[in-house]
């Protein structure tokens, strides 16, 4: 299967925004597999951000409720990830994840993508 790939970082100035894009057609929605997004900071610890089931339930990190936002489009498989007045402490790479909708441990992430916030 192939993994997610993730799409749209860069660098970005803080309070700005940026999109995030992941095609996850190797872990697609009809054989049950739900998707989000993670993040590593340099620093921190790997950190669950965002997540999105097949009823199009979210769940969010308090570090960016509020800020960002995920979304899927079911039919493509493709997992989105709005991010908004960023901070320089949202610095980090993004990976996309997925993992079987029954559990609740990614299973599989892809390369990442990288997000500078510069203040």
């Amino acid at each position: 299967q192939a993994p997610p790939k993730e799409s749209g970082g860069g660098p970005v100035e803080a309070g700005g925004s940026l999109l995030l894009s992941c095609s996850a057609s190797g872990y697609p929605t009809k054989w049950a597999y739900c998707h989000g997004w993670v993040r590593q900071r340099q620093g921190y610890e790997r950190e669950e951000i965002a997540d999105i089931d097949n009823a199009q339930q979210t769940t969010y990190a308090d570090s960016v409720r509020g800020r960002f936002t995920i979304t899927k489009d079911y039919v493509k498989d493709m997992v989105y990830l709005r991010m908004t007045n960023l901070k320089p402490d949202d610095t980090a790479m993004y990976y996309c994840a997925a993992r079987r909708c029954r559990d609740r441990t990614y299973i599989r992430w892809g390369q990442g993508t990288l997000v500078t916030v510069s203040s």
